[in-house]
């Protein structure tokens, strides 16, 4: 259950676009194994202070981003404490299927069916012929 989890939040400077800016990056390290992904977020690369993994300055784009960068290390926390609730193994698997949304679905088809079975059993003789259940 023990588990090492570490976030890096950096601008990558070798994917600058043509505009000069750098897109930021974030890191989730478990266990030794990562998974890296863009934020979407573009940035200069004067305003970047990468000591602190966040944007230079007090200006509403600063606040903007920082407070976006804060809600991704809040979603990655959040994550850890499902995970630790339900029992589940603290994997770079399970972390990039719940930041991506890509969760296996369980199938349910099947208990539809069975659900809906269960009910016109029940109202057999109440409306309802047994021809209708079978």
């Amino acid at each position: 259950m023990k588990a090492k989890i570490t976030v890096h939040i950096y601008a990558k400077t070798s994917k600058a676009n043509k505009n000069g800016q750098l897109p930021i990056y974030f890191r989730l390290t478990v266990n030794g194994e990562r998974f890296e992904f863009s934020t979407k977020k573009f940035i200069e690369k004067s305003k970047w202070s990468p000591e602190q993994s966040k944007m230079k300055g007090n200006s509403e784009e600063a606040r903007t981003i920082n407070n976006y960068l804060d809600l991704m290390k809040s979603k990655v926390i959040d994550i850890q404490m499902e995970l630790l609730h339900k029992n589940e193994d603290l994997t770079i698997e399970n972390f990039k299927s719940k930041l991506t949304g890509t969760q296996e679905r369980e199938r349910m088809i099947i208990q539809i069916y069975q659900s809906h079975n269960d009910k016109i059993k029940d109202l057999i003789g109440n409306g309802y012929a047994y021809g209708t259940l079978v």
